[in-house]
């Protein structure tokens, strides 16, 4: 991952014009809001016991269903009484969602409820008995298609994206609302100041990118939590399918009923024009945010699990990197965890931090978070470091290249390249993982070339993406190739395979905020669930040989003919401590993690064209630094352990693996 040229610091535009701060800053008050510049933050004094729950029906002004009406969607507010009676306005935290009806919400699967009336009575998660009595309203969004919504969902399409669009638009007086899913009497966010900050995990925080992409005035801020910036890259590696199924799938898991029965046609379309040979289609093209990332005018502050293997890393890499070069104003935490929430990894720093982004982006709190770290990096189990820009100004691209050990597939890793002819060879077993490589790095096996460095005499941080160039020589027309990152050594780490994915939840619970009979603020604990083992897989990434000449496309390859294509690996940040060893792996098949090809290659790997390009604090001389010391062994080592390799992963960004 480049350092930004661009926003290379943490900037923050104000709210408002300096000429009327304090009277707006007044006028947004909550009541018993104090304290100096730095410490302000809004107080809970708002009841939430009273607090007005109601429905209201916005028009997206589409038609996705074809039906001939315009759709509506379903949303449900939960808002202080007091504000208005005292009339003033109140800014908004939303989570537009597909999920609350079919699957649930967070740790524990809550669902939305209702009264008799249908009227709301449980919002799902902490953000509604939190926020609410600190003068914010607490919108939850159905998505077009799923729960009290009309419309079809269409996987993170316009009709995904419009759905809660159209909802920021009517916070702002643009757009129309009514009171029933079919009558004609109309409703006003009159209450509502249009400031707006979207936040969800997963599939939420994948639309909160898509509505940001948009520009869509007064939208202030998102917080997107383990979320997905190109769907193309949900489903496929350059071209290498993740799983065995596409987004018509998804789709029809998360629609209700009836709209299963009336979207037929978007159902055809999500098989049509997203095939599975890996192809990027103008239906990808729709669903990717990243080239509109210069579009944003909201904040966003990215939460990601570095080891998340549901939706991968990639996918904040790429869209960091595009809003950092957009200038745009940004904040990240980056856990060791799998598909996990901050609210069960951090959650006391989480809600504090949390509290703080919204009072300053929302309510325009100068509170010092914007003179505070760009980044939080869990460097071990419940271990934090910071940085104020990330990655590190320090980190460079930095090229090495594997070379010839003393046996076969044990090859060395350094900044010299290897000799003109010298190769590598192995076969692709569909049956072993990343993990199987790893735990033999030592020792020569068929499936798998693995190159590692010297012992380090110091640490080493790769802090960003990487990129890994190979040239290889297929024996069959198909083939599928994976580049792993190992740290070799001894550590504990989160177990993000295991069930939690790197968390266990306990029994005792903490509440965040009042509680009603019907919507408790009261939440299980969790503490980190961990692993000792011998090596650490820390980025990865995959991707169709056959898409060598073509990122878009692929084709058939021409067995014995040399083809040479680039990688993309997962962001990561990652310290390999001195002792250590870093290792390249290059294999076929990841099982678990990617389909097999049709066929069963045996790859040659020219080592002379083969380089790895990773973002290392203090470049090349840190490099050569930590790797003066020892000289190689290249003898056969015992089998290493790591964590279970990965499961198969069920195609639904959110759910538990």
């Amino acid at each position: 991952m480049p350092i930004p040229a661009r926003g290379s610091r943490l900037k923050w535009r104000r709210l408002i014009p300096a000429t009327t701060a304090a009277l707006v800053a007044i006028m947004l008050t909550p009541a018993g809001a104090q304290g100096a510049a730095g410490t302000r933050e809004s107080r809970p004094v708002y009841s939430y016991d009273n607090a007005i729950r109601e429905a209201v029906w916005v028009d997206t002004r589409m038609d996705g269903d074809g039906d001939g009406k315009s759709d509506r969607v379903a949303v449900d507010i939960v808002r202080p009484r007091e504000p208005a009676q005292q009339g003033r306005k109140i800014p908004v935290i939303m989570d537009a969602s597909p999920y609350y009806a079919c699957c649930g919400r967070g740790n524990e699967s809550q669902k939305k409820t209702y009264d008799a009336d249908g009227n709301p009575v449980q919002f799902p998660l902490y953000y509604d008995n939190y926020f609410v009595p600190r003068g914010y309203a607490f919108v939850a969004v159905d998505l077009a298609g799923t729960n009290r919504s009309d419309g079809c969902v269409d996987v993170g399409g316009h009709s995904d994206i419009q759905s809660a669009k159209a909802v920021v638009d009517w916070l702002n007086g643009r757009g129309k609302a009514y009171t029933s899913r079919t009558g004609t009497e109309r409703t006003k966010a009159a209450w509502s100041t249009g400031n707006t900050g979207m936040i969800g995990k997963s599939y939420d925080g994948t639309i909160a990118n898509g509505v940001a992409a948009t520009g869509v005035e007064g939208l202030k801020t998102i917080v997107p939590i383990g979320a997905i910036s190109s769907w193309y890259d949900y489903y496929f590696a350059q071209g290498a399918p993740l799983y065995d199924s596409g987004p018509e799938w998804l789709s029809d898991y998360v629609e209700s009923p009836d709209a299963r029965a009336r979207c037929q046609a978007v159902q055809k379309r999500l098989v049509d024009e997203a095939p599975r040979n890996g192809d990027f289609t103008s239906l990808w093209a729709e669903r990717d945010y990243v080239p509109n990332a210069d579009r944003t005018k909201a904040s966003v502050f990215v939460i990601h699990g570095m080891q998340d293997l549901n939706v991968r890393a990639k996918h904040f890499g790429q869209w960091w990197d595009a809003l950092a070069d957009a200038g745009v104003d940004r904040k990240i935490w980056l856990s060791q965890t799998g598909h996990v929430d901050p609210f069960d990894f951090r959650r006391a720093d989480w809600v504090k931090t949390l509290h703080r982004w919204f009072d300053h982006e929302l309510l325009g709190y100068d509170n010092g978070i914007d003179s505070e770290p760009m980044a939080d990096i869990e460097r071990a189990p419940d271990q934090w470091s910071t940085d104020k820009v990330w990655p590190p100004r320090s980190t460079a691209a930095t090229t090495l290249r594997p070379g010839k050990g003393s046996a076969p597939g044990v090859g060395t890793l350094s900044l010299k390249p290897a000799a003109s002819g010298a190769t590598e060879t192995f076969t692709d077993d569909p049956k072993l993982s990343e993990s199987d490589w790893a735990a033999q790095i030592d020792t020569s096996t068929p499936a798998k070339a693995g190159f590692t460095t010297k012992p380090l005499t110091g640490d080493l941080r790769l802090s960003g993406s990487s990129k890994v160039t190979i040239t290889a020589t297929p024996s069959t027309s198909t083939a599928h190739l994976s580049a792993v990152l190992v740290d070799l050594g001894p550590d504990t780490i989160r177990d993000y395979t295991a069930s939690g994915e790197g968390i266990t939840t306990l029994t005792n619970r903490t509440c965040w905020g009042p509680s009603t009979t019907g919507d408790s603020s009261c939440f299980k604990e969790t503490k980190a669930r961990t692993a000792n083992v011998d090596y650490t897989v820390f980025s990865r990434g995959w991707a169709d040989l056959g898409t060598h000449a073509d990122p878009d496309r692929g084709r058939p390859l021409t067995p014995g003919k040399r083809h040479t294509i680039t990688l993309d690996l997962h962001a990561s940040d990652h310290v390999v401590p001195a002792g250590h060893r870093l290792a390249l792996i290059v294999g076929g098949t990841d099982a678990g993690l990617i389909d097999p090809p049709s066929t069963t290659p045996t790859l040659g790997i020219d080592l002379s064209r083969t380089t790895a390009e990773l973002p290392i604090a203090g470049g090349s001389q840190a490099f050569a630094r930590a790797t003066a010391g020892s000289p190689y062994s290249t003898a056969p080592g015992a089998r290493l352990d790591g964590v279970a390799e990965p499961r198969d992963i069920r195609p639904i960004p959110g759910a538990t693996r």
